[in-house]
Order: structure tokens, then sequence, then C-alpha cells
């Protein structure tokens, strides 16, 4: 039988999410530099570590249905930052920020994200509690961006971001120096903003984009607003380490996004079905239940989810390194002192 999350619990889970992130903060900022590879590798495996942790609580205190549904989240909010570190690898690369500033840059970028996503969990809950056919609008609106996803890729993203810098470039009077994270210095008696402003407006735009995509996604595997909340932290909290392990090959992994175009599309036809077995609209079948739409469960929509991300990534990885193989791709060198 399944119980209710305790409060205790919830409260506590705050609590400890919060010491985590400000101990990560006050460490990226104390000893800003460029972390190895088995640095980043351990940060990732701890973030990780940590999850199933708590899932496992979650299983403990309050049954394996919020378990389940925590798993899920979780998977699928880790499976969507991956198009975030993306644009994090265009914006860094495109304003060339120094490797041993990128982890402050990168800590404040990922704690903007969860302050967008924490805005639109509450919004996202309260729409649920009165609108029961709000799962139409999310089911559709993910359909519609999975099948973008499909034919067109991270080139939306690209573009995106693209005329965003661009703007910023014009509008902002920028000088090209930086001097830490400082958004402003003093160059011949005049104040000029270093490209940290642009770098962070940048960072904060895709946030919130991506906020807007993975919030109904997260919604179509559970109602509550505290599993939707501690599966997006959890997911973002190790993005940063990501970032470092794996940004050099995020855009050379060439079929990640049909995993995560495949993910968006059965997310909205879940949600959809459940729309349709929910369904209390007058128009759609008398305002009756839809007896032939099946409610898909957490499990099985865990399955399916961890099976697309497997297929797209064991692929990606076949065929990256045939590339290598034949020279069609040449692997940037790892640099890792502090320019």
């Amino acid at each position: 039988m399944t119980v209710e999350l305790p409060l205790w619990f919830e409260i506590g889970s705050l609590i400890a999410i919060t010491i985590v992130l400000l101990g990560d903060l006050t460490y990226a900022v104390l000893r800003p530099h460029h972390p190895s590879v088995k640095e980043s590798a351990l940060w990732v495996a701890f973030y990780v570590t940590l999850a199933l942790i708590f899932a496992g609580l979650m299983f403990v205190v309050a049954g394996p249905k919020y378990g389940a549904e925590f798993l899920a989240g979780w998977v699928t909010e880790y499976s969507l930052s991956i198009d975030n570190l993306f644009v994090f690898v265009l914006i860094l690369g495109f304003f060339a920020v120094p490797k041993k500033y990128q982890q402050e840059v990168l800590m404040i970028g990922i704690l903007m994200a969860i302050v967008f996503r924490g805005i639109f969990i509450l919004l996202g809950a309260a729409l649920i509690a009165n609108f029961s056919w709000i799962f139409y609008l999310f089911g559709l609106f993910l359909l519609v961006i999975g099948l973008q996803q499909f034919f067109s890729g991270r080139d939306d993203d690209v573009e995106r971001e693209n005329k965003l810098i661009g703007f910023l470039r014009r509008r902002l009077d920028m000088t090209d120096q930086y001097d830490g994270i400082k958004l402003q210095i003093t160059i011949d008696g005049r104040k000029r903003w270093t490209p940290v402003l642009a770098v962070l407006i940048a960072l904060g735009t895709a946030d919130l984009v991506f906020a807007v995509d993975s919030i109904p996604a997260i919604y179509g595997i559970t109602k509550s607003p505290f599993i939707v909340f501690t599966a997006n932290v959890f997911a973002l909290m190790g993005l940063r380490q990501l970032y470092f392990l794996l940004g050099h090959l995020i855009d050379k992994l060439a079929y990640l996004h049909f995993g995560i175009a495949f993910i968006l599309t059965f997310i909205g036809v879940k949600l959809l079905l459940h729309a349709l077995h929910e369904n209390e609209l007058g128009f759609i079948n008398g305002g009756e239940n839809v007896p032939w739409a099946p409610d898909i469960g957490t499990w099985e929509s865990l399955a399916v989810i961890v099976m697309a991300m497997t297929v797209a990534v064991t692929a990606s990885l076949i065929k990256l390194r045939k590339d290598v193989e034949t020279g069609a791709i040449q692997l940037p060198r790892r640099v890792d002192e502090d320019k």
C-alpha cells in the first residue's frame, strides 16, 4: 500500500539539498580551476550515487509508487539536461570563458536553472490542480517539441543562441577582458561590461527555454511537485561536472538528440492518453473517460526512457569510434592548464 510523503521527509530533503548546493557553490568559488577527467568523473559518480540513495529512501519512506516516480523523473530530467550541456558548450566557447572561471559561471547558470524550474513547477502544479484538461496542452506541446527535435536536431538551439549572442554583442558596451566573474571593470577611467554579463544572460535564456520543455515532461510521470522539484535538482546538480567530463564530446554524439526527441514524443503521447483516460471535457466522449485509452504506468515509462537513451548513446558511441578510426573526426586534445 502506498503512503503519502511525510512532511518531515520533504523538509529534511530540501534542507539537505540546500546544504549540498551551497557546499558545491562554495567549492566552485573558493577553488576556481579546470577539473581533470578523473575529478569530474568522481563528482558525477557522487551525484548519481546521491540520487540513487535518495530514490532508495523514497522507496523505504513512501513506498514503491513514489520511489518509482522519482527514479523515472530523475532519469528523464537527466536525459533532457544533456541538451543543456550542448548549449553550455556553445555559449562558453563563443565567449572564450577562461577555463579556470568556467566552474563558477556554470554553477551560477545551474542555480538560475533551478530557480526557473522551481517557478514553472509551482505554475504547473497550480494549473493541474485547477484545470484537468491541461494535460491535453502539455501532451500536444511535448509532441510538437519532440517532432521538432527529430527533424531539426540542435539547429534551432544553435540559431536561437547565435541570435541572442549577436544581439548582446551589439547592444552592450562590452570588453573582451575577464576579471574573475566580475560583471564590470574600469578601463581607461570608463566602466565597461565584461563578457560574464552576456554569458549569464545567454545561460539564463537557455535555462528558461529548457525549463519550459522539461517541466511538462516530468509532470507526465508524477503529479507530486516535491518529486518534480527534487528530480530536477538531482539532475542538475551534477551537470557542471558532466560538462567537464563530456563537454567536448556532446556535439559529436550524433544520435543523442534522437533519443531525447523520442522521450519527449513518448511522454507527449502518454500525457494525451492520460488526459483521455481522465477526460472531463464535454465535447470529448460526452465528458466521460475514453475506455480504450490506456494509462501508461511509471515502471513502463522508466523502461522506455532508459531504453531510448541507452540505444541513442550506444549508437552514437559506435559511430564516433568508427569516425575516429577512419579519420572523419579528430577528437580535440584536452588541455588542463588554467587559461
